[in-house]
């Protein structure tokens, strides 16, 4: 009998505690940010300063980065887009860094599924832009990535950790033919407008 009470009082703690996970150290975060005619979503490990040296220590100078923590970073561009210069087809990718202190290289690569950067392959690379680093007036303690709208058809990614900023310009790779789409839709929505109007 007092097994059984045993077995069913542990049961029901493992019910009540299976609700929770453990804190992560680096924590997931998913941005999305309404672009153009679709969207871009950056999907990303956030690790904290904790009292380290991050640019030239933890992540080293010169060697590729994965732009966060654990798995590599995601970014998935819903139509395609101007990265830096640099015109990008829609897809997901996997965001790279290559740091300096004056400079980082942003890179993104066909392969959007390792952990880390241990696999990074730059045969598979799409694009590369070189951005410069800017110094932040206060430390930023927990690694971010912001998708900022500049205009109905441009953003700026914005990284920060520590006490660097980089900014990478993100705008539409085809605004003629956005344009044609966006006045095609308008056009639909008020057709559907009249109609609505009239019954």
């Amino acid at each position: 009998m007092k097994k059984l009470l045993f077995s069913t009082l542990f049961l029901a703690s493992v019910a009540a505690y299976s609700q929770y996970t453990l804190p992560a150290a680096s924590p997931r975060q998913k941005v999305e940010q309404q672009f153009s005619t679709s969207k871009i979503t950056v999907d990303y490990g956030r690790p904290g300063v904790k009292g380290r040296k991050i640019f030239g220590e933890l992540v080293p100078y010169n060697k590729v980065w994965r732009a966060g923590a654990n798995s590599s970073t995601k970014i998935t561009f819903d139509q395609a887009v101007n990265f830096g210069g640099n015109t990008v087809p829609a897809g997901t990718y996997g965001l790279f860094v290559i740091p300096t202190d004056k400079e980082w290289k942003l890179i993104l690569n066909k392969d959007a599924q390792q952990w880390g950067a241990y696999a990074y392959d730059e045969k598979l690379n799409v694009t590369q832009v070189s951005a410069p680093v800017q110094n932040l007036s206060e430390k930023q303690e927990w690694f971010g990535i912001e998708l900022n709208p500049v205009d109905d058809n441009a953003l700026d990614m914005v990284i920060k950790w520590d006490m660097a900023k980089v900014s990478v310009p993100i705008k539409v790779a085809n605004p003629e033919l956005t344009t044609k789409v966006v006045d095609k839709l308008k056009e639909i929505r008020q057709i559907e407008r009249d109609a609505a109007a009239k019954k």
